[in-house]
């Protein structure tokens, strides 16, 4: 008679799971509160107990961890020695062990004590599930109540299949993978951190078709989007979802519809309105020769009207990332088969991940992301002129641009619509140029935002120059009242926002 163990803190799909099993004649071994939840379900069990022949001991820290267990895991099927010695030993297999871990995770997110935290940390749990996968030949592991209808499918049909076994294997061996990394970070204050990576997807190419690329998501998380449409043999390249990634964290930022289109990381033109096809219009309008090859962001659900708009104006648009795509949207996108479609399965919500990464001289650089929001009520006026109501509402919506835009980084806007970007100089009266070159004539009137404060009062005299009204930046530079003095010179309005907004 085939026999399982099942030892598991998540109770979902437990009884389910063992009735199914003991019908297909298995014999079901558990411990604790897993046996009587089993037990109250009228569920035959044998207490590992009855196995080991010796008793739970200091307070269920202790249950499994006897070679009548670990033996019946690890022992080889098709080894005679094994097969001899686990006999001497009164030794019987074990060929399915079902476990998920302590809760730590949970305990953490509580902000539970040391020694909660502690006695939360589980140690059969890991040995079992690693001792199953290391025998994966034989002997099937679940760490995942998800996993347990494909399982016992197969063990309803004819039996777990090597394939299965081996996929499971590598899954338990990353889910202690992850659970240790988590532990270690947690008790060394951060002096180790790890992190598991999952369900990689080969990419189409890296940065460059010569290098590759791959996408993986954060160990226990659910990836937040999803392919919609995509070429035939074509998928996703690293720049589409490094692009699209930007242009997303930037169209989030806002309640209000709002459309952006991206290159290379950086807005070339962004735009809100009452309604979100009017919003893209106006975003690419601001900039149309930036805007080919385009990443194409919206805040709200894509209607079919903006994609008619992108196959009437013939825009080449390499990706539209939206929470959700109306049917005659999806349908219209199959006229562009080019075009890549990604939707996002948590709308507006901020994304799952606290921490962003990047490598580094052979190392890892770690930081939380800049979630900073700023309001009318934090602007500090530092000019005689004030900005008018309509001028603040524009300068807010340039800010929540720049901040998404590469260091230095400049904007112009007006009527809630970037006129001119410059972004990724080496100086930031060269950005200024820029934005004010792309913006023309538009500039009149428009207001401007930066990113970081003004070192020389130069790039206020270069807005002025194209009619600049009025300016939003952190301020915190050691010549600020020179560049205050020169916009009440200029008749310019100017506030500061006490942060700085770099992105690199």
């Amino acid at each position: 008679m085939p026999r399982a163990l099942l030892s598991v803190s998540d109770k979902t799909g437990l009884v389910d799971f063992a009735q199914r099993l003991q019908k297909c004649g298995w014999e079901v071994l558990s411990t604790g509160g897993t046996e009587k939840t089993l037990k109250d379900a009228g569920i035959a069990v044998t207490p590992v107990e009855d196995v080991t022949e010796f008793p739970e001991c200091f307070g269920g820290r202790v249950k499994t961890m006897h070679p009548k267990i670990m033996g019946g895991i690890l022992m080889r099927r098709d080894n005679p020695e094994d097969i001899a010695e686990a006999k001497k030993q009164g030794i019987e297999p074990i060929d399915l062990i079902a476990v998920n871990l302590y809760p730590f995770e949970e305990a953490l997110k509580k902000q539970s004590d040391r020694a909660t935290l502690i006695e939360n940390v589980d140690i059969g749990g890991p040995t079992l599930l690693r001792s199953a996968a290391k025998n994966a030949a034989f002997v099937t592991v679940v760490c995942d109540v998800a996993d347990y209808d494909r399982v016992i499918a197969q063990v309803e049909s004819k039996g777990t299949t090597l394939e299965l076994r081996q996929e499971l294997a590598t899954k338990a061996f990353a889910r202690t993978a992850a659970y240790d990394a988590l532990i270690a970070e947690t008790f060394s204050d951060g002096r180790y951190a790890g992190g598991m990576l999952m369900n990689g997807t080969t990419l189409r190419y890296g940065e460059n078709p010569r290098q590759w690329g791959k996408y993986y998501d954060l160990w226990g998380t659910e990836r937040p989007w999803k392919v919609i449409q995509e070429e035939a043999g074509k998928p996703m390249s690293y720049l589409n979802l490094l692009d699209a990634d930007g242009a997303w964290n930037l169209v989030k930022e806002f309640s209000a519809p709002t459309a952006a289109c991206i290159k290379h990381a950086n807005p070339s033109g962004v735009a809100s309105n009452g309604t979100i096809t009017e919003a893209f219009q106006r975003s690419y309008d601001t900039d149309k020769l930036s805007a080919f090859g385009v990443i194409v962001a919206l805040n709200e659900k894509c209607p079919a009207e903006v994609i008619q708009k992108i196959i009437d104006q013939k825009i080449f648009a390499e990706v539209i990332i939206a929470p959700g795509f109306d049917p005659e949207a999806v349908e219209l996108l199959k006229q562009k088969p080019k075009i890549r479609a990604i939707e996002m399965a948590n709308g507006k919500s901020p994304m799952a991940n606290p921490v962003t990464y990047r490598s580094i001289l052979g190392g890892m650089l770690l930081q939380n992301p800049d979630t900073s929001v700023v309001t009318e009520k934090k602007l500090t006026c530092v000019t005689e002129k004030k900005p008018t109501k309509e001028q603040i509402a524009d300068m807010l919506f340039a800010w929540n641009v720049v901040k998404h835009a590469k260091s230095n980084a400049i904007v112009f806007a007006k009527d809630r619509v970037t006129v001119g970007i410059g972004c990724g100089q080496t100086s930031r009266v060269d950005s200024t140029w820029i934005a004010a070159k792309r913006a023309g004539e538009r500039a009149k009137g428009a207001v401007m935002a930066s990113d970081a404060f003004f070192p020389f009062p130069d790039s206020v005299e270069e807005a002025a120059k194209h009619g600049i009204a009025a300016i939003i930046q952190p301020g915190g530079s050691i010549r600020d009242a020179e560049v205050f003095a020169k916009a009440n010179e200029l008749g310019i309005s100017m506030v500061t926002t006490g942060i700085r907004v770099f992105r690199h």
